[in-house]
């Protein structure tokens, strides 16, 4: 190198992750995260105390309560691998609901004590069946904004 020359490095870029929590997706952040928290702490509390009642309905509680905070952690992250793992958790979310609120119609006796997902979410105002509705449609938007 003479003199003259200055030295240049290349820096390869990243690409940037694609915001998930704009707009409505802070919206739906906000929402899984008070979910997050009355899954968890219901289900640990009865687990804690009252396990052997019905240790499905708090079991499946405390699934939803993981399910949650996954999907919220996703959203936050962002990028395209977090949209993708938050589309299969938001589905699997969907499927429970709507497999557990129809079992707890069908077989109320199967379930001795409510869980989050018993009758499509009504102990919780109907939030655990619209929020995956409401997460799809939000990833697969932000997905075709992106493109």
């Amino acid at each position: 190198m003479t003199s003259g020359e200055a030295e240049v490095t290349v820096m390869e870029e990243k690409p940037a992750r694609t915001r998930l929590i704009s707009g409505p997706g802070m919206l739906l952040v906000w929402l899984y995260g008070v979910m997050v928290v009355g899954a968890v702490s219901r289900s640990a509390y009865q687990i804690a105390t009252e396990f052997d009642r019905a240790p499905l309905a708090y079991s499946l509680s405390a699934v939803a309560g993981l399910v949650y905070g996954f999907i919220t952690y996703s959203l936050v992250r962002g990028g395209e691998r977090a949209r993708r793992a938050a589309q299969v958790c938001c589905a699997a979310e969907l499927a429970g609901v709507l497999t557990v609120g129809t079992w707890t119609l069908i077989e109320p006796s199967a379930f001795p004590d409510a869980t989050v997902w018993s009758d499509y979410g009504m102990g919780y105002v109907f939030i655990p069946v619209l929020l995956p509705l409401s997460a799809l449609y939000w990833l697969r938007k932000s997905r075709s904004a992106t493109r």
